[in-house]
């Protein structure tokens, strides 16, 4: 069975050319352009393995998605990564402070970024 990952980025560009590394490495991908359309997405059903969120998005960011996932039932334990150009500590602490489970700084060549799926989705 082919694991699920919700990817959240308001760049179309991003969404479709990870979209596609995804799904040549045989994950089921889902997509949202901001925190606001992926929290109605988990909240209408998606049961994603693992949540693949960029930083700085309209509407509602990656950190407060992170925050606002976190307190769904049913999602405390699912695995969220962020793919996003910030870098400095500071983020990176209060992502992990509000759940985030890994921190990728764009640009994350394919291999390397199905790799750290592995690690953080077992039987991926």
């Amino acid at each position: 069975m082919a694991k699920t990952i919700f990817l959240v980025d308001d760049s179309v560009t991003m969404l479709m050319s990870v979209k596609a590394t995804l799904e040549m490495n045989g994950f089921k991908v889902e997509t949202a352009g901001d925190g606001v359309q992926a929290l109605n997405k988990l909240k209408g059903g998606v049961k994603p393995d693992l949540i693949i969120t960029d930083i700085n998005m309209p509407n509602m960011g990656g950190l407060e998605l992170i925050k606002n996932v976190r307190a769904l039932t049913g999602f405390r334990f699912t695995p969220i990564l962020t793919l996003t150009t910030e870098s400095q500590a500071a983020k990176r602490d209060e992502g992990k402070k509000l759940g985030a489970t890994g921190w990728l700084v764009k640009p994350v060549a394919g291999p390397d970024l199905v790799k750290v799926i592995k690690q953080v989705l077992p039987g991926a």
